[in-house]
């Protein structure tokens, strides 16, 4: 008795017989990628989840006053360092927007803190404030004859150090980015406010921030991701002290390593989840729209 096969039932072709050249050329010139996403990304991050899988690890944490102090200290960078430089950089890219020769030739020298490597940058910040032989309080000295303060050993002064050096660094950036929102918007609609008789004021609450408002708070979402896993600011300028009552969860996770507390410093990691998370949220449902 003959047996019929059936189109479905009949042996598919093999995959490189399924692929155009193009195709397969693809798959070739991709993989190299792909091996180092997984051995460079995929894998350290998995590998660090997996360390911080002790609840132990998250215990001795919590028991750890220092951990206590530096979610409290990248709170005060997320809240206050954050806006205050997304601030100043909203005012700024309105002034770098004027058309005069003179701010073309300020704009370059502005953007050098951010164009400049952080490490020599910060540390040079951190020996003009040594409170010996520091250009501040040398310049303080000659001018009042008294002493300097001891700049970074009082924690409150180093904090607000560190958030200034950091809003100092990354200020240029932000400010290109909203002096482009900035340029965006149709001149038309200045002109015909200036007819009207507006204000600087009422032009920029009216036209200037109703353009910019999406882009304003995307770039401050962005900042808070970004500035979450920084440790620059801190770690160069402080290392974390005086005490170590200056650190942030990024820099702390840098003290449990250096102390050979691996699964702490990765559970110091995986502690700023609950900051990154809804960031990421927010981030994506905004540019979702």
């Amino acid at each position: 008795m003959a047996i019929t096969l059936s189109a479905s039932d009949a042996p598919s072709p093999p995959l490189s017989a399924r692929l155009s050249p193009p195709q397969v050329w693809g798959i070739v010139l991709l993989t190299p990628y792909l091996l180092v996403f997984f051995a460079f990304v995929l894998y350290p991050v998995c590998y660090g989840l997996w360390l911080a899988r002790h609840p132990a690890s998250y215990v001795a944490l919590y028991n750890d006053p220092i951990f206590a102090r530096a979610a409290v200290n990248t709170l005060i960078f997320l809240v206050i360092g954050i806006n205050i430089k997304m601030l100043i950089a909203l005012f700024l890219s309105g002034f770098f927007a004027q058309q005069r020769p003179w701010i073309r030739w300020l704009s370059v020298i502005f953007i050098l803190p951010w164009a400049v490597p952080s490490i020599p940058t910060i540390l040079s910040v951190r020996f003009m404030l040594n409170p010996e032989w520091g250009m501040v309080n040398q310049l303080i000295f000659k001018f009042t004859g008294d002493d300097g303060p001891n700049w970074l050993n009082d924690p409150t002064v180093a904090l607000t150090m560190a958030i200034g050096v950091h809003i100092w660094k990354s200020l240029p950036f932000w400010t290109l980015i909203l002096l482009t929102g900035r340029l965006a918007i149709s001149n038309d609609l200045f002109e015909a406010a200036d007819v009207d008789g507006a204000s600087w004021w009422q032009k920029f609450r009216f036209i200037t921030w109703p353009s910019m408002q999406t882009l304003y708070i995307t770039c401050t979402l962005l900042s808070m991701i970004w500035t979450l896993g920084d440790f620059n600011s801190v770690y160069l300028l402080t290392g974390g002290g005086p005490a170590d009552l200056t650190h942030v969860l990024s820099t702390l996770g840098i003290r449990y390593l250096r102390l050979d507390q691996l699964p702490l410093a990765m559970a110091s990691i995986v502690c700023a989840m609950p900051f990154v998370l809804p960031l990421v949220y927010f981030m994506m449902k905004r540019l979702s729209r």
